[in-house]
């Protein structure tokens, strides 16, 4: 959300005490300093900061190229006169412009603003004080973890009249950053998170650090933070107005105390003299402690109780920079080489714990950057953590970590550094493991990476793990109290992935999964999946191994029903869960009315078949015109399905709904539901469409590019026809990929920096041939297919098909790589 009323570029120049060069009359909405990332380009101001690595003077012509018309320089191009219709603003230094731009327009409104410092959990903590708030006030927030010299200013430029809070982090890497970040926020409440070694290498001792971070709450009216902390504490305890909290003694919420149950934590406390208490969905340290900082914001603003208790249950996880990805001798990469700490080590951890496809766990850690005098003791914390996470082994890369081989207890070996284990390993010693990459930023384990993975060609398949935790708990939210939840992982989970997907099912425990066949349930019970499975369509063949591994049938005839009762008599003396599936209208697969009352007497004499749910499928659930339609349906799926209950008895689970039924049916909701394609974000309902996210993004990069004549035909067949020269860029991804061959001809488009590339000729079989001539392209260059500038809902029209038969039709030679940011 930007200001309710945009800046004229001239009013920024007086903001800034820039020096105007042109005339061009522009409304500054956006600010940006990455020409890849440019949005709304014509009310855009791109600033050309220089860096360390980078000077973005060296990308004005790609931001002019892409629309944009207003830049911050600190140099004007030499070539001014190829610029045309734009508004160069000179200043002395681009990054000091910035901040003061941002430090005036901050100065414009007058709202109570929450800044969050701290060595961790800044960002988390940031995120669940909006979650808790955001339902009583309007809001603004740092996007992402935005806390930086860059990242304040462009988070604060997201001020507008209309919000009512702000909730802004700030971190520092070394002294004197914390004062000019201060300006900009200006704070009326402050939270401290905690304080650790991040960072420390750039201060003399842990009390500068605390002191340059105070700097933040200078002027803020209360600090907020926990006493435990004693050199916080000791820091913090002499300012008049604070807002305390202990799990040991007095404090403004004080004795609190946290009771760990199942997947979540009570958290009790004495606020004001009153017993008060929520509840959370996370029983790990770090978490919890998050959660109270939270709740100590959301006390202090007076947020009604009974909101706090219902907004706390629910917080959300916060995104976390890790991949999943496919390796090498049948592994799989957990990637989280972003950095290292004891923290981001631990939520790895986690993370890793909750792939259980294969039977061994691997961990493969460098140094971690500490002062000389902690190092033992910061490794005896990871010790601690690999023996209590349940790693079956350790490759130790540094010197560091080599030093301290006596503390830990599983196998490991030690390598001096990325280099040395590159040109020692054996990548034979890797096999049918989960393997956990987690690196500090400067021993580029990208090259670890690499030799780990599986090698494939360029093209992969995205799919965002937090997307898909957000679909899945929007779909929860709709149901009522009690009613169950089977997912269906069909077809390799509509092409995501079976037990990637699966697992993350498991871990935010839906009750059921459903497959189409056995094969599907054995992979998934193979690869760790414990919970109920139900198989759609099981063959007469796989009784037997459907039975071993515990996989439920589903019985749609007479003929399936009489060869299960077959087996069941000769070859097993336990009892067989089944579910009933009914043809309430569909006339696909199930019972008809006709059959109910044989299939009761059949039942009812084979008490070893226990009947699990009694279900149907509604045909026309994502269509109004046909809701008399569904509504015939429901109505005799509940006459034959209270049939079945009343002369079998017991707990039998009944349920009719799909994706777009569960949102707009929630009065046939049941006992469970259905949930199939609106996990991975698509949904034909209006309100499920603004609250689902995207999961998924097809991309690749170009192969080749070539200059080639109006005279010339392209592809098979001289089916490519040209009207002009063309530079043409070759992409490896064809039909065998799940391309559809209607791609061809024109039909479809790529998105290649920032713009449309038409397909042209015939798609073959491995690559695809688009017009990139108009577009500023190098080989190598991602492409996207579909994704977040594409999506998957206008390729699919565009195709002439639906989501589900482009996401199925994606071959399994295509990477699949895994988030969770």
């Amino acid at each position: 959300m930007n200001r309710t009323k945009p800046y004229s570029i001239f009013d920024v120049a007086k903001m800034m005490d820039a020096v105007c060069h042109g005339e061009e009359k522009i409304d500054i909405v956006n600010l940006t300093f990455d020409s890849r990332k440019v949005v709304l380009p014509s009310a855009s101001l791109f600033f050309a900061l220089e860096t360390a690595k980078s000077n973005g003077h060296n990308y004005i012509e790609s931001s002019y190229i892409k629309g944009v018309r207003g830049f911050v320089v600190s140099s004007l191009p030499k070539d001014l006169e190829n610029y045309p219709n734009s508004v160069f603003l000179k200043v002395d230094n681009t990054l000091e412009a910035l901040h003061k731009l941002t430090q005036v327009h901050r100065d414009n409104f007058n709202l109570p603003v929450v800044g969050v410092t701290g060595s961790y959990g800044k960002t988390i903590v940031k995120e669940w004080i909006n979650h808790l708030l955001d339902t009583a006030l309007n809001t603004v927030r740092s996007p992402k973890s935005y806390n930086s010299q860059i990242g304040v200013p462009i988070s604060i430029w997201n001020i507008s009249e209309a919000h009512q809070i702000g909730i802004f982090e700030a971190g520092i890497s070394q002294s004197n950053e914390m004062d000019l970040l201060e300006r900009i926020i200006r704070p009326t409440i402050g939270v401290f998170t905690n304080v650790g070694k991040m960072h420390e290498e750039n201060f003399s001792n842990t009390s500068q650090q605390i002191q340059e971070k105070l700097q933040l709450f200078k002027n803020t009216e209360t600090v907020i933070y926990c006493k435990d902390h004693i050199e916080i504490e000791k820091a913090i305890s002499n300012r008049k107005n604070t807002f305390s909290w202990s799990t040991l003694g007095e404090a403004t919420l004080s004795f609190v105390n946290t009771s760990i149950g199942e997947n979540k934590t009570i958290i009790s406390g004495i606020y004001d003299e009153q017993a008060i208490e929520i509840t959370v969905p996370f029983i790990d340290p770090s978490s919890i402690e998050n959660a109270i900082h939270s709740w100590c914001v959301a006390i202090y603003l007076n947020l009604d109780s009974s909101t706090i208790k219902e907004r706390m249950i629910s917080l959300p996880s916060v995104a976390m920079r890790l991949q999943l990805k496919e390796g090498i001798n049948n592994c799989s990469i957990v990637n989280d080489s972003y950095n290292l700490d004891i923290n981001s080590l631990n939520i790895a951890l986690d993370f890793l714990n909750q792939q259980n496809q294969h039977p061994k766990k691997v961990a493969i850690l460098s140094d971690i950057r500490c002062t000389s005098k902690d190092e033992e003791q910061i490794y005896k914390e990871v010790a601690s953590l690999l023996n209590g996470k349940g790693i079956d082994r350790l490759i130790g890369i540094g010197v560091a970590i080599s030093r301290y081989e006596n503390l830990f207890n599983c196998p490991c070996e030690f390598h001096t550094s990325t280099t040395q284990f590159l040109k020692d390993i054996d990548l034979n010693i890797f096999n049918n493991e989960t393997i956990l990459l987690k690196g500090a930023f400067n021993f580029s384990f990208s090259k670890i990476e690499k030799v780990l993975q599986q090698k494939t060609h360029n093209t992969i398949l995205e799919i965002d793990l937090n997307a898909v935790t957000n679909n899945l708990n929007y779909f929860k939210a709709s149901l009522k109290p009690k009613i169950k939840l089977m997912v269906v992982v069909k077809a390799f989970s509509y092409g995501s992935g079976s037990f990637e997907i699966a697992n993350i099912l498991q871990y935010h425990n839906v009750d059921y999964l459903a497959v189409a066949y056995v094969d599907e349930g054995v992979e998934l019970r193979k690869a760790g999946i414990r919970i109920p499975i139900m198989v759609m369509n099981p063959a007469n063949d796989s009784i037997n191994v459907m039975v071993n591994y515990n996989l439920e049938p589903e019985i749609y005839s007479l003929k399936t029903l009489n060869e299960l009762i077959t087996y069941s008599t000769n070859s097993v003396t336990f009892s067989i869960p089944i579910h009933i599936k009914i043809d309430s209208g569909m006339h696909r697969l199930g019972f008809e009315e006709k059959d109910t009352a044989e299939l009761i007497a059949i039942l009812q004499n084979h008490p070893e078949l226990e009947v699990k749910s009694i279900f149907s499928h509604l045909s026309g659930s994502d269509d109004e015109k046909l809701d008399d339609h569904s509504k015939t349906q429901y109505e005799l799926f509940d006459k034959m399905s209270s049939q079945l209950k009343k002369h079998l008895g017991g707990e039998i689970i009944r349920h009719i709904l799909n994706t777009n039924g569960i949102v707009r049916f929630p009065e046939y909701q049941l006992d469970m539901v259905r949930l199939g394609m609106g996990l991975h974000g698509i949904s034909n309902h209006p309100i499920a469409k603004k609250n689902l996210l995207p999961t998924s993004s097809l991309k690749s990069s170009i192969s080749q590019i070539k200059r080639v004549s109006s005279a010339d035909k392209v592809g098979y067949g001289t089916n490519g026809l040209l009207k002009r020269d063309t530079t043409l860029a070759t992409i490896p991804i064809g039909y065998a990929d799940g391309l559809r061959r209607s791609f061809g001809k024109g039909k479809g488009n790529m998105f290649v920096n920032g713009k449309l590339a038409p397909s042209i000729g015939d798609v073959c079989m491995d690559m695809t041939m688009i017009d990139i001539t108009e577009i500023d392209a190098n080989e190598g260059d991602e492409v996207e297919i579909f994704g977040p500038n594409l999506s998957i809902l206008k390729y699919s029209s565009a195709m002439d098909t639906i989501p589900y038969e482009v996401l199925t039709d994606i071959s399994r030679r295509v990477k699949r790589v895994y988030y969770q940011e």
